[in-house]
């Protein structure tokens, strides 16, 4: 979906200033610490996906999405999750505590602490076979679809109309677009090039690069 999480390009919204690489915390607060932790956990209750989380944060006002910090944008994605898949209730959301036993079902899917560094260490695989053809050759160029999803994506909009050339090839992996719908289907992925003077105009003398799946694009 277009919103105030895909802001790449865009004019008036003033300077990105980042910290310094050296000195950026990975945490600010000890909060954020918690928010990260229980993102992680609620994920191992098996009741949504990673662009299913992505898409939570997504969809916020964008009014809230941009007052919010990265963090208070995770947990805020989180809450609604819980609600919506009946984990936890409005009332107990609004309390902070349990108002009723935890499900068995879910209770079993709880991993024990002993387990949490093999877990967080060994990652998430999303290498998925298809059997679609593979369209594209390092070296083809292409165009990006010209498309504004109500649902969501992982194609910039910033890059969307503009022409770009493949540079390599990954192999195939879970369609997001489709996986935020617990669809997991597998498409072939690329990485694309991109001038940055046909993106944002004469004087931006700069290559940028996007991983694109192969349903974003056409022949150019």
């Amino acid at each position: 979906m277009n919103g105030a999480h895909d802001l790449g390009g865009m004019h008036g919204l003033g300077p990105i200033n980042p910290e310094p690489e050296r000195e950026e915390p990975i945490f600010h607060e000890e909060w954020e610490k918690r928010a990260l932790g229980l993102t992680l956990t609620a994920g191992w209750l098996g009741q949504w996906n990673i662009d299913i989380s992505r898409f939570a944060r997504e969809r916020q006002h964008p009014v809230a999405y941009l007052s919010n910090s990265y963090y208070e944008n995770w947990l805020t994605g989180l809450e609604t999750l819980l609600v919506e898949r009946g984990v936890i209730s409005p009332e107990e959301l609004a309390q902070g505590k349990a108002l009723k036993p935890t499900p068995v079902e879910l209770k079993e899917k709880c991993a024990p602490a002993s387990a949490v560094q093999s877990i967080l260490s060994s990652g998430g695989p999303c290498d998925m076979a298809t059997d679609d053809l593979q369209e594209f050759q390092i070296g083809d160029k292409i165009k990006v679809v010209q498309f504004n999803p109500t649902g969501h994506t992982r194609v910039p909009r910033y890059i969307r109309g503009h022409e770009g050339m493949i540079t390599n090839y990954y192999g195939s992996f879970i369609f997001p677009d489709e996986n935020v719908q617990d669809n997991k289907i597998g498409q072939h992925l690329y990485n694309v090039s991109f001038d940055g003077n046909q993106l944002w105009g004469k004087g931006n003398d700069t290559t940028i690069h996007v991983d694109l799946w192969q349903s974003y694009m056409e022949p150019a």
